[in-house]
């Protein structure tokens, strides 16, 4: 009997594991945080559905925040111990998590990766991500302010010769000129011409923000080069008349984007990331050409870029790893640069079919590529948003609203900004 009732259970523990099956392995997690447009999150999804087929035991959680709101939510991630394993930096966003200590050297694992090199990236967008020899950020994008938009058939409109490359602020101020318009009471119907990029203003008349862009100690915007290079911005708004001040901008009720896209303004300075919504414009051709160089024939353009950064938080470093190859490979920059959203920081897909030798709007994006030359970073300091956004910022839009005088509002902005620079 009780050699029975053994059998018994026995059958019943084999039966109750037949049951359940074989135990599968609970997924691996890697969080990934970034920001970006419905095409971005589309485009980023893609490439990571196509990575997790080849790693199946391993979830990507994509977790997408707006770009307002990004920055403070994952520093209030960080402190709560919910840190991600990846975040998108921007190169400003970048250098403010890398001053808090957050951020995993990835050296170790370019040194020791057959399948990875930095040769194929530009050197100039490595560079910004590089502190003291060590890669915190592998980059997506190249983003500098050197694209100017032009309604081509406004040009042609007014019997005016698209512009060149090699063209100059004489050449820029001249054709503005000619394409603002006038309603009988004398108000702007149609700007020739509006950038928010006044830093290009400065870079390219031989000025600078600051002493050292990637060791700073103080603000040199009050140099007579800077002081020039603004000048000849203010001038535009106020002198000439050809670009609108913050405050009309405001009252027109719509963004520069959508006053190009209407014909209310004929040349457009910005990034390529406009790209994806003007390929709507469907009443008028366009294109883009390089910012102008300055008098002296200088070209420097302020920029933006993206990198994807692991952090030190994280739990699978390995894996964050592999996931950020995959983000930063050749098939994941051609997926975005075939958009027109961003233009690639592997020199190879810049130069390639997706993007130089795309024949999609804007047909002059190759210019970029050349651009990339001239770029120059934001300040590399921890505290370099804050003096913008106390001083810098709300300074300028003073004076660019008429609202205060130029040498008043450097003198402000560099006082201030060096008392920042100068804590330790």
């Amino acid at each position: 009997m009780r050699i029975a009732k053994s059998i018994l259970i026995l059958g019943l523990i084999f039966l109750w594991g037949c049951a359940r099956g074989p135990q599968k392995q609970a997924k691996q997690k890697v969080r990934f945080a970034f920001w970006g447009s419905p095409e971005e999150v589309k485009i980023i999804s893609s490439i990571i559905d196509d990575w997790e087929k080849s790693h199946p035991d391993v979830d990507v959680v994509l977790e997408h925040t707006p770009y307002g709101g990004y920055a403070s939510k994952i520093l209030t991630r960080i402190a709560g111990g919910d840190a991600p394993d990846i975040m998108a930096a921007e190169v400003s966003l970048f250098t403010n998590f890398w001053g808090k200590g957050v951020f995993l050297d990835l050296t170790p694992f370019i040194k020791s990766d057959s399948e990875f090199s930095l040769d194929d990236f530009f050197p100039q967008i490595v560079d910004h991500f590089t502190i003291e020899d060590e890669v915190y950020g592998i980059p997506r994008d190249v983003a500098p302010f050197a694209c100017i938009y032009y309604n081509k058939s406004l040009f042609d409109q007014v019997g005016i010769p698209y512009p060149r490359d090699d063209w100059t602020w004489d050449d820029l101020l001249e054709v503005a000129r000619k394409l603002t318009v006038y309603d009988e009471s004398g108000r702007v119907k149609r700007y020739g011409f509006y950038t928010w990029a006044w830093q290009n203003f400065v870079l390219s008349n031989g000025g600078s923000l600051v002493d050292d862009v990637k060791h700073p100690t103080r603000l040199i915007l009050d140099s007579p080069q800077a002081k020039k290079g603004l000048q000849f911005y203010v001038d535009l708004i106020h002198k000439y008349k050809v670009s609108p001040t913050p405050s009309a901008l405001i009252n027109m009720g719509m963004g520069v984007q959508m006053m190009f896209m209407t014909g209310r303004l004929a040349m457009l300075g910005s990034g390529i990331w406009e790209t994806p919504a003007l390929r709507n414009i469907k009443n008028f051709d366009w294109d883009v050409v390089m910012f102008p160089q300055s008098p002296k024939g200088i070209r420097r353009f302020a920029t933006g870029g993206t990198a994807y950064c692991i952090l030190k938080a994280s739990k699978h470093p390995r894996l964050a790893w592999e996931v950020v190859k995959a983000l930063t490979s050749v098939k994941a920059m051609e997926k975005m640069a075939s958009t027109g959203l961003a233009q690639p920081a592997r020199i190879s897909v810049a130069q390639g079919p997706y993007w130089a030798e795309n024949n999609q709007k804007p047909l002059n994006k190759r210019m970029l590529n050349t651009a990339v030359k001239y770029i120059v970073f934001p300040p590399f300091h921890p505290r370099w948003r804050e003096i913008e956004e106390l001083y810098l910022k709300p300074e300028l839009d003073l004076v660019f609203n008429g609202q205060k005088d130029l040498d008043s509002a450097v003198e402000k902005i560099v006082a201030e900004g060096n008392k920042i620079l100068s804590q330790k």
